[in-house]
């Protein structure tokens, strides 16, 4: 069983772990160069200054995590070994509880993650040909609003 809770300090290592193996999983598309700038950027920059949820189990290690701005969805990734059985939609779920609409930005290239959202409601409202760092790998900007909500 899992639960949500805020991550901690001492969670940075995990969530470090828990992007890597979600990153080697999904983003083959990433060149070699730009994933070691990404990676350092996300250890030394991100990772600790960011706010989280993470999905932990029983023993209190994470599985999963999700950063927001907002109504944003800054991150989402779950450990590679912990791929399908339901935390992104915990995460996510928890996240969008309350909420008109949500947002979230994809890379073209991460079909998985495009799925994921989309089978969750989301649907693409934007593109942009490179990601906020001016690299070559295109962006879907997606949306997701309750039933109400025009």
């Amino acid at each position: 069983m899992f639960q949500l809770r805020s991550a901690k300090p001492d969670d940075i290592a995990r969530n470090y772990e828990i992007w890597r193996t979600s990153v080697e999983a999904t983003h083959r598309f990433l060149s070699a160069s730009d994933l070691k700038a990404i990676s350092r950027m996300v250890l030394d920059d991100y990772l600790p200054n960011a706010e989280f949820t993470v999905a932990v189990d029983d023993d209190d290690l994470p599985h999963g995590f999700l950063g927001a701005t907002g109504d944003h969805v800054d991150s989402l990734f779950i450990h590679a070994d912990s791929r399908g059985m339901g935390l992104g939609r915990l995460l996510l779920d928890s996240f969008r509880a309350g909420k008109n609409a949500v947002t979230v930005d994809v890379n073209e290239q991460n079909t998985t993650a495009v799925g994921f959202y989309e089978r969750l409601g989301f649907v693409v409202t934007g593109r942009s040909d490179v990601d906020d760092q001016g690299r070559p790998y295109p962006i879907l900007h997606l949306t997701w609003r309750t039933a109400a909500t025009p």
